[in-house]
């Protein structure tokens, strides 16, 4: 890709926006075609999931101006909410300036979970699993020859033991398992559901559940921007002003749940619009990430914010990254398949690291909405928008009707419809 810089954008229309992100990403527009009509149809989704009766969807932005580790990359957003997509992008902005997101990622291991209830002695099992460890893990090696062709497969047992609860003690045997570009999930079950009979004969005991943990904590993907603080200056707020007011948001989020809840929501505006573009599972991404926040028993920031030595703006953010762009809906959703293809990306670790740039960007537009002139200002003028579709407006209306609610400062749907009236 040239480049994801493609000032004007928004001023385009829908066919020549298209036309244009084919041509950055260096594709056809039949190639993402399968955007212009959601990808699927009835016949497709009644395949998918059960009692399908139609779809629902999502608008499709594209991310501008992302830099990730020195590669320019468009990235899809598939989001109802507005500022999201603008906000990121004008954030990637800033951050080209300091050389954009540096990102890392570590292997994609996830944890399968094997309950061990009914165990005489859980101190002895314990140990016997330890002693049976390195037959256990080749016994999960050979449930996927395909898997272990390409270098994933059984990595490690940790056995643990939880000694109070509402039906007494019982062990939790943990298998790490390699699922390189797959988000894991089948893998990771099938493993646990094949090496239960043999838990079962080593222990004594019985496997009840057995199932794969979406707190990912052995799957963290990491992002760093620095914004030159003469890049953050803007109307009347100075570099330092903004900087200052960004840290201080973020203090109030890592010292208070009910703050660090709706700013990790932030986050999470620009992570899931990613996942979902892209076929993955936003569910257990949410999950893995808010259990994250909250792994030193209090809930806090998933980012941080800072300044360095020059008085530049700092901000990291890690998180479990559980994604994949092998199965599920990443190899029959068109769409979907759209959206990696557009990112450009080979393997799972970099789409999560796209992922997490577009969190922190998205967190550092909300962080200076607040710190600055209010998260209002900007939400509410493309808010406008949709109150003035919901009023009844169409064409070259919405526009002006949404810069009329915004200039009264009332973008409410019953003064919407007292100015359709008066038209």
């Amino acid at each position: 890709m040239a480049t994801s810089r493609l000032p004007g954008f928004y001023n385009l229309t829908l066919e020549q926006r298209l036309a244009q992100t084919a041509a950055a990403a260096e594709l056809t527009p039949p190639e993402l075609a399968a955007w212009a009509s959601g990808g699927i149809n009835p016949e497709a989704a009644d395949h998918m999931i059960e009692n399908a009766v139609g779809l629902h969807s999502l608008p499709l932005g594209i991310g501008l101006n992302f830099q990730v580790n020195g590669r320019d990359v468009l990235v899809p957003m598939a989001i109802e909410e507005p500022s999201v997509v603008a906000g990121a992008s004008f954030m990637a902005k800033l951050a080209r300036a300091g050389g954009g997101f540096h990102t890392t990622s570590s292997d994609p291991l996830m944890i399968g979970q094997m309950q061990v209830i009914r165990v005489q002695n859980l101190h002895e099992a314990k140990f016997k699993i330890y002693e049976k460890k390195a037959e256990l893990l080749a016994e999960a090696d050979s449930i996927d020859p395909v898997l272990k062709k390409f270098g994933g497969g059984a990595r490690d047992i940790e056995v643990r033991l939880i000694e109070e609860s509402v039906i007494g003690p019982f062990l939790v045997i943990h298998l790490i398992y390699d699922v390189r570009d797959a988000m894991g999930a089948n893998a990771v079950n099938t493993a646990c559901e094949r090496l239960a009979p043999r838990v079962e004969q080593i222990t004594g005991g019985k496997v009840h559940l057995r199932i794969l943990s979406n707190l990912a904590d052995r799957r963290i993907a990491r992002a760093r921007c620095t914004i030159p603080v003469s890049a953050l200056a803007f109307d009347n707020f100075s570099g330092e002003a903004v900087r200052d007011g960004i840290i201080a948001a973020y203090a109030f989020a890592a010292a208070d749940p009910y703050r660090a809840a709706t700013h990790n929501k932030g986050i999470m505006n620009g992570v899931d619009a990613v996942v979902i573009a892209s076929g993955n599972d936003w569910r257990a991404i949410e999950a893995g990430a808010h259990a994250y926040a909250a792994r030193c028993g209090r809930y806090t920031s998933l980012s941080t914010w800072n300044q360095d030595s020059d008085g530049n703006l700092v901000g990291t953010l890690e998180m479990p990254m559980a994604v994949g762009i092998i199965g599920g809906a990443t190899k029959v959703h068109p769409a979907a398949k759209a959206a990696i293809q557009l990112m450009g990306v080979k393997t799972a670790s970099e789409l999560a690291e796209i992922i997490v740039a577009v969190g922190l960007a998205q967190n550092m537009a909300a962080l200076r909405a607040l710190a600055t002139e209010g998260i209002q200002r900007g939400h509410m003028s493309l808010h406008a928008r949709q109150v003035a579709i919901a009023a009844g407006a169409s064409g070259e209306q919405v526009e002006k009707l949404a810069a009329q609610l915004v200039a009264e400062k009332t973008v409410r749907i019953d003064r919407a419809e007292e100015i359709l009236k008066s038209w």
